[in-house]
C-alpha cells in the first residue's frame, strides 16, 4: 500500500520574502524535503498550484490589511497544522513601528497618492487573528530551524529550539562582548538565540532580531544600556525595533519612556 506524502502550502504576507527566501536557500536541503512532502503552493518556487486542504501551512509575513485578515482565516480553515515564520508574523516586524505613531501620516510622507492605500492602522502578528501551532522567529529565520519545525509538526514531537540567548552563541564563535569591551548597545542579553551572533560578530550591537530569549531581565539590561546611549532616547528606539510588537520588548520601551516623562 502506497502512503501519499503530506502536503505543505507556503504563503506571504506584508514581508519582504526574506524568510521564504530562506526555505529555498536551504539547496541540496530542499530536494529532501522535496520527497519528504508535497509541496502544494509555494508561489515564491513554483506556479504549480494543488488544492488544499493541506497538512502544514507557513505564512510568512504581518497582517496589515482587511484582504489579509480574512485570507488567514481562510487559510487556517485549510490547514491541519499552522507555522509563522519569521518575525513579521510573530510580532509584526519592522511594519509594526505603525503601531506606536501615526500611519496615516506614514503613508502621506511616503507616498504621492496616499488616497489610493488600502491599510489597517496597525500591523499584527498572525496570532493575533488565528490560532497558530508554532512561531518560529527571525529576520529571516534560521534555514535549519525551519526544517527542524517542519519535521516536528508532522511528526508530532517538540522542535528543537535553543533555549538561551545570543549571548552564549557569542562565546561559542569566540566573539568578544560588544557591550562590555566597546559599550556598543546591544540587545544580545535579552534575544533568542538562532543567529549565529551575526551583528556582534561584526562589530554591532545585537538588534533583537530573532525576538524575546525566555525568561529574559529587560529591566536590567535597560539600567545597563541606558549609562551608554550614544544619542537620547536610544535604548527605547532598540526595543522599539524590529520585534517591537513583541509583549516583552514592547513593555521594556514602555517602561523606558514612561520613565523619562516622569523624570520630566
Amino acid at each position: 500500500m502506497s502512503h501519499s506524502r503530506p502536503t505543505l502550502a507556503v504563503y506571504k504576507f506584508s514581508s519582504c520574502d526574506g524568510c521564504q527566501l530562506s526555505i529555498l536557500n536551504l539547496e541540496d536541503e530542499l530536494l529532501a524535503l522535496a520527497e519528504a512532502v508535497d509541496i502544494a503552493y509555494f508561489l515564491e518556487a513554483t506556479r504549480a498550484v494543488k488544492e488544499g486542504p493541506y497538512d502544514l501551512a507557513i505564512v510568512e509575513g504581518s497582517i496589515t490589511t482587511q484582504h489579509e485578515i480574512e485570507r488567514i482565516k481562510e487559510i487556517r480553515q485549510s490547514a491541519k497544522k499552522l507555522i509563522a515564520l519569521g518575525t513579521c508574523a510573530t510580532s509584526g516586524g519592522i511594519q509594526a513601528l505603525r503601531n506606536f505613531a501615526d500611519a496615516d501620516r506614514y503613508a502621506d510622507v511616503v507616498y504621492e497618492h496616499p488616497e489610493y492605500l488600502h491599510y489597517l492602522k496597525t500591523a499584527t502578528p498572525v496570532a493575533e487573528h488565528v490560532h497558530v501551532d508554532l512561531e518560529l522567529w527571525g529576520c529571516p529565520v534560521n534555514k535549519a530551524q525551519v526544517l527542524d519545525v517542519i519535521s516536528s509538526l508532522l511528526n508530532n514531537r517538540q522542535p528543537n529550539l535553543p533555549p538561551y540567548s545570543v549571548c552564549l552563541e557569542c562565546k561559542r564563535r569566540n566573539t568578544v562582548c560588544v557591550l562590555v569591551d566597546q559599550a556598543i548597545p546591544c540587545l544580545g542579553p535579552v534575544t533568542q538565540a538562532g543567529c549565529n551572533a551575526i551583528c556582534p560578530s561584526m562589530g554591532r550591537g545585537c538588534y533583537g532580531c530573532f525576538g524575546p530569549a525566555r525568561e529574559v531581565n529587560t529591566n536590567s539590561l535597560t539600567t545597563i544600556l541606558k549609562k551608554m546611549e550614544r544619542q537620547p532616547g536610544e535604548t527605547a528606539r532598540l526595543f522599539r525595533g524590529i520585534s517591537g510588537y513583541s509583549p516583552i520588548f514592547q513593555d521594556a520601551a514602555d517602561a523606558i519612556l514612561e520613565g523619562n516623562k516622569v523624570a520630566k
